[in-house]
C-alpha cells in the first residue's frame, strides 16, 4: 500500500497526534513495566503506604495502556484512509516519548517530587540519563517532524 501526497497533506497533524499519542503510552508503559514492576525501584506515587503506591501503578498503566490504544487506532485509521506517513509518525512517536520522560523526570522527580527513579543510591547519574535521552528523543522526533513539514511543502510547491 503507496501512501499518496494529498492523503499525507490532509492528514498530517493526525500522523503527528497518532505517532505523540502512542510514543507517551508506550515509554509510559515500559516505565511501569521495567521500573516499578521487575526492578521495583519505585511506584508512582511513593509518599504513601505501599498499597496507595501499588494503586497509583495500576491508574498509572491503565492511561499508558489508554494511551497506546488510541495511538494504535489512529494509525490504523490512517492506513485505511491510505494516508499514514511513518516518517512524520515516527517523528510524533519520539515527541511523545521524550516529552513523557521529560516531565517525569523534570515535573514528577524534582518539582512535584511525587517519586524518584531509583532510591538509597546516588540519584544524580540517574537524573542526568533520563532526562538526556528524553531531552534526545524529543530533540530527534522535532527534527524528523519539521523535516517532513518541509518535504510536505516542497511535494505541494509551496516551499
Amino acid at each position: 500500500m503507496s501512501t499518496n501526497h494529498a492523503s499525507r497533506s490532509a492528514y498530517l497533524g493526525r500522523n503527528l497526534l497518532s505517532g505523540c499519542i502512542l510514543g507517551l503510552g508506550f515509554v509510559a508503559f515500559i516505565d511501569e513495566a521495567v521500573f516499578h514492576q521487575i526492578l521495583h525501584w519505585h511506584h508512582f506515587y511513593d509518599k504513601s503506604t505501599p498499597d496507595i503506591g501499588l494503586v497509583s501503578d495500576g491508574i498509572f498503566h491503565a492511561f499508558s495502556w489508554f494511551s497506546t490504544v488510541a495511538g494504535a487506532f489512529l494509525v490504523s485509521d490512517l492506513r485505511r484512509r491510505n494516508a499514514w506517513w511513518p516518517k512524520r509518525w515516527f517523528g510524533g512517536f519520539l515527541i511523545g516519548g521524550g516529552g513523557f520522560n521529560l516531565f517525569d523526570g523534570t515535573i514528577q522527580h524534582k518539582l512535584m517530587r511525587i517519586h524518584q527513579i531509583r532510591y538509597n543510591v546516588e540519584i544524580a547519574p540517574y537524573d542526568w540519563v533520563w532526562n538526556i535521552l528524553a531531552a534526545i528523543m524529543l530533540i530527534a522526533g522535532l527534527m524528523i517532524v519539521f523535516r517532513t513539514g518541509r518535504e510536505s511543502k516542497v511535494m505541494e510547491g509551496t516551499a
